[in-house]
């Protein structure tokens, strides 16, 4: 959390939307944190999505576009990956953002999939609030809840490196 991958998401999108390509951005519904039809970074920028309730919908409501933009991946279902390959097959290219481990520090929903069959991994990291390395975790600030969902933001998580969560964890 907080690395910038929403923001690098959009700007990947604003670009293909300047070269006048067709896009279409997808976000999962139950990520209401901000605006509904919006992905929004933590810095408050935004740009207009359709929220979906589970990856299959994203191949119906696609229409004749040439670049999709998915956010928050790791909340989608696992027919995910099967539907970005079905996208980029067809010549669509495919940008996806998303949370490679859970607060547990463990892979998160589609995301191991998606990486593996990517054409191309960027992996962002934020810096950690404790001492200030890259951060790789996002340490859960509230430990009532054991639920691997848990959408939330800063009151809820903060960006740890490895040391850090683990002298926490």
């Amino acid at each position: 959390m907080f690395s910038g991958k929403t923001e690098e998401l959009m700007r990947r999108l604003r670009r293909a939307e300047i070269a006048k390509l067709r896009v279409n951005i997808f976000k999962p519904s139950i990520d209401k944190r901000y605006v509904e039809k919006a992905i929004v970074s933590h810095d408050y920028n935004s740009t207009l999505s359709t929220p979906v309730e589970n990856a299959s919908s994203i191949l119906l409501l696609c229409g004749q576009v040439e670049v999709v933009g998915i956010d928050e991946a790791q909340f989608f279902d696992p027919e995910l990956p099967s539907v970005c390959e079905k996208l980029a097959d067809k010549g669509i290219r495919v940008i996806v953002a998303g949370l490679d481990m859970d607060f547990q520090g463990n892979p998160f929903g589609p995301m191991p999939h998606l990486m593996s069959i990517a054409d191309e991994v960027l992996k962002l990291h934020a810096v950690c609030l404790v001492c200030g390395r890259s951060a790789l975790y996002s340490y859960r600030i509230e430990t009532e809840s054991q639920d691997t969902i848990l959408i939330g933001q800063k009151e809820r998580y903060e960006p740890r490196c490895r040391i850090c969560y683990n002298l926490n964890y």
